[in-house]
């Protein structure tokens, strides 16, 4: 963004935004950022028309592309996304601020003494059609200071699934971590079967992982304390399904609380016979 747009009144936070043929939802997600100084598309050299419209929006557009080590996308991104700005904000293209998240940034920025490197935020699913407000929370290390933050290279370059992009995991930090009430929304417009694809995808990953046990310990570090509990759980399908639809109340969320727990479930059931498929492959598991 131009320096006249800085000094609009404007939330000193540059925003990233990693996209990749994002071109059916990068433009509404684009407007949704119009109170913040600066927004940067990071693109994966998109085959549609995500770059030029994001140009459109005026935002910055870099291309990354990824040679198979390390930086992957979002560390390549903090570092070549140039700012004086304090605060980044790391976004997926189908991500957005919720009001309640507008109103605790500018409450950061005014009570900002440098006590905190980074703020944890809420994520709040859209899953088909509907957002759900019950059930199963993440927390994504999204709002970050920067010269403070970094990801790591956890050895997992050559793990099948998640490629150029940082797995589910969080950043390091160099200071404190804070926590935010005001939400992020993953606002997902794409097919449910979108949904099952990405999570087939996520499941090798995880399975993969299961069996490099130097990889999985530099993840697992880094990953929420939910996360950490999660992976030691036993019987992970029906503990998660029994966690989310009924201690968490999914159900409030009708139909698509089931789908969204049920879906989840499979998901880690998946994670499980993948990973017993491997293993009786005799893939060397150090």
């Amino acid at each position: 963004m131009n320096s006249s747009r800085r000094s609009s009144g404007l939330l000193p936070i540059s925003v990233i935004v990693l996209a990749k043929n994002e071109e059916a939802q990068i433009g509404e997600t684009l407007a949704s950022l119009d109170r913040f100084a600066e927004v940067t598309v990071v693109d994966s050299n998109s085959e549609d028309r995500t770059a030029e419209i994001a140009v459109t929006h005026g935002a910055r557009v870099l291309q990354f592309s990824w040679d198979g080590q390390y930086p992957k996308k979002k560390q390549w991104s903090l570092e070549h996304v140039k700012t004086d700005l304090q605060w980044i904000l790391l976004l997926d293209a189908d991500e957005t601020p919720t009001e309640e998240l507008y109103s605790d940034l500018n409450q950061v920025l005014q009570a900002d003494s440098g006590s905190y490197s980074a703020y944890d935020l809420p994520l709040r699913y859209r899953f088909a059609g509907t957002v759900l407000r019950h059930g199963h929370k993440v927390t994504k290390r999204s709002l970050l200071r920067a010269g403070k933050c970094h990801f790591p290279d956890v050895g997992d370059e050559l793990v099948p699934g998640i490629r150029e992009v940082e797995g589910h995991y969080q950043p390091e930090v160099d200071g404190n971590t804070g926590r935010l009430s005001g939400a992020i929304l993953h606002n997902d417009q794409d097919p449910v079967s979108s949904w099952f694809d990405r999570h087939n995808r996520y499941s090798d990953w995880e399975a993969h992982l299961r069996l490099k046990r130097d990889v999985r310990t530099a993840v697992a570090q880094r990953r929420t304390r939910q996360g950490q509990l999660f992976d030691r759980v036993p019987f992970k399908p029906a503990a998660f399904f029994l966690y989310s639809y009924l201690f968490r109340a999914g159900f409030l969320d009708g139909r698509a609380g089931f789908d969204y727990a049920f879906a989840l479930s499979a998901y880690y059931w998946q994670i499980g016979v993948k990973t017993r498929e491997l293993q009786r492959s005799g893939l060397d598991i150090h």
